[in-house]
């Protein structure tokens, strides 16, 4: 029998720890999430339930079912921990860009971006401590969702529901493959679109990249096709077969510099296929001047990662 406590000693580590709980349905993932131990996550649980004097969960062996009355404690504890997620967050960015930022970033995009970013911030002595995690577009939305993240640079649109998003630049694609694929393609390459490229062997990333979909939508081609083969895990890796002959790719222009070596460069006649880049925040956050200043940075960066606009082999 649980009895009911007249005063309520909850606490936001008790609250977090049944959500994490909800969330995961299981004690061990839930405890691994909150980086405790399953005891420990179980004993804040018990707490809660004792204080608040009715079970939260059904326990078994498989996975955790909430209670009735635990799903109507569950909405409560999370607008709770929202609340507290934007008062920090509030309180955080009180004096603009400066702080402790977590940044997410596609893969696509982060190695040929941050460099310069990085630099900027530490140029204009910014006091921004920044965390960056690198991830897939779903990964990333689910991170920001959670407030495990502030930020994120991914191409739009997102596709995640209450975000903000921003539009930093578009970033054109250029065709690439061996000197002796594109010189194949003859006189047709001066007025070539994508979906004009033939029977050549399109070389895509792997299930999972926003820039494999984008590419295919971009080719007019679907997944099954039988000319499509999605096997590189990296841009640096695409790049590497594509430099050996097996195949075509789209190839974004920002990575160009870094991966192009041994690589024919060829733009497509106007108007030029291209994704748009842009910055992601959780509509529910408070406004944020430091999200402005964030996206005007990266904004006059996004010069620095285009070519001239006549193009050929790089080496």
């Amino acid at each position: 029998m649980f009895a009911y406590h007249a005063a309520m000693n909850l606490t936001l580590r008790q609250l977090a720890y049944f959500k994490a709980l909800a969330d995961h349905g299981n004690f061990g993932r839930a405890a691994l999430a909150e980086r405790v131990s399953q005891p420990a996550l179980s004993m804040q649980i018990k707490a809660l339930e004792e204080t608040l004097g009715a079970p939260l969960v059904e326990r078994n062996a498989r996975r955790v079912v909430l209670t009735p009355f635990g799903r109507r404690i569950l909405v409560h504890a999370t607008r709770v921990l929202e609340e507290l997620r934007d008062l920090e967050e509030a309180a955080r960015w009180k004096d603009g860009l400066a702080g402790r930022l977590a940044l997410g970033v596609i893969p696509t995009v982060a190695p040929y971006l941050l460099p310069g970013l990085l630099a900027r911030l530490r140029a204009e002595d910014i006091a921004l401590d920044v965390q960056v995690q690198e991830g897939k577009t779903a990964r990333l939305l689910d991170e920001l969702a959670a407030g495990r993240i502030d930020a994120a640079i991914m191409a739009l649109p997102s596709g995640g529901g209450q975000m903000i998003e921003r539009r930093l630049f578009d970033d054109r694609f250029l065709l690439a493959g061996s000197a002796a694929r594109i010189g194949a393609l003859g006189a047709e390459a001066e007025t070539l679109r994508p979906t004009e490229i033939g029977a050549s062997q399109l070389m895509l990333l792997e299930d999972g990249h926003c820039l494999t979909d984008q590419a295919l939508d971009v080719c007019g081609r679907g997944r099954g096709h039988a000319q499509i083969n999605t096997g590189a895990s990296s841009l640096s890796t695409l790049s590497r077969l594509v430099a050996a002959g097996f195949g075509l790719t789209l190839l974004p222009e920002m990575a160009a510099r870094t991966e192009a070596r041994d690589l024919t460069l060829l733009r497509f006649a106007a108007p030029e296929p291209f994704r748009t880049i842009g910055l992601v925040r959780r509509a529910t956050a408070p406004e944020a001047q430091w999200f402005d200043a964030l996206a005007q940075i990266i904004v006059d960066l996004s010069a620095d990662l285009r070519l001239p606009g006549q193009i050929g082999a790089a080496g």
